[in-house]
């Protein structure tokens, strides 16, 4: 009797470990999502820093880094 006793607890053990297992191979397989795709940079046409073109500000054809320097222009 006290060895299917046992036997119960190991396999509780074991369908307790294995869970767990699971548990992490989800999360850690979550944590690897693909990276985003590369942007185009440009230039602000006032001080030359470089802004990914979805931030930039965009003024008569000149791209600016923020609504600040559009506001003094072209340098």
């Amino acid at each position: 009797m006290k060895y299917l006793v046992l036997l119960a607890v190991l396999v509780v053990a074991f369908g307790i470990w294995r869970s767990r297992r699971r548990a992490e191979a989800v999360s850690s397989s979550e944590a690897r999502r693909p990276l985003a795709l590369p942007q185009d940079m440009v230039a602000c046409a006032h001080c030359g820093v470089h802004v990914p073109q979805a931030d930039a500000v965009v003024l008569a054809g000149h791209t600016f880094c923020s609504a600040e320097h559009r506001d003094r222009g072209a340098a």
